[in-house]
């Protein structure tokens, strides 16, 4: 079993390059919001930035969830913001293989994405909470891919840099 987080703030494209790269190689996809618990979605959706312990029991079902998924044989792609260390050590933990992708994008950027997005519990004012909370990893904990590119460029590179064989 294989598992990719697919990391960084909100509106860096973590969806849409998580489905991409789980597509290409067969496998299945887990979008990490679809797991807050409801308290926290409310919490966003009303522009207050999430704590450390309102993310623990979110972490603890993701982990959960890769741990199932390891147990299984089942290779994963997860979408997850993922800011801090502490929160990265807590995803893989236990796990045998796992991978982080940080997609790096500058706040402007990540700002007009969240104004245009529509349907999503976070909004643009939470963007600057989200930068100070990240942790970014550097070279040895994450491949690091300027994510202003397109999502296709991006998915090819994962799949180069990670050494991944895709399904077509």
């Amino acid at each position: 079993m294989s598992a990719v987080v697919v990391m960084g703030v909100s509106g860096a494209g973590k969806s849409r390059v998580g489905r991409a790269v789980a597509e290409a190689l067969g496998w299945e996809f887990v979008e990490g919001d679809d797991h807050h618990p409801a308290a926290n979605v409310d919490k966003m959706s009303r522009g207050v930035a999430l704590t450390d312990d309102d993310r623990a029991p979110w972490l603890g079902a993701l982990n959960e969830l890769l741990t199932d998924r390891e147990r299984a044989g089942a290779d994963v792609v997860l979408s997850c913001s993922a800011l801090k260390r502490d929160y990265r050590r807590r995803l893989a933990d236990g796990l045998d293989d796992v991978q982080f992708v940080h997609l790096d994008v500058p706040p402007e950027v990540v700002a007009a994405r969240v104004a245009d997005r529509e349907g999503h519990f976070m909004p643009v004012s939470l963007v600057t909470s989200q930068f100070e909370a990240l942790e970014a990893p550097d070279e040895s904990e994450a491949l690091i891919l300027d994510a202003t590119r397109p999502a296709s460029e991006l998915t090819e590179e994962i799949l180069q840099r990670l050494h991944l064989d895709s399904a077509g």
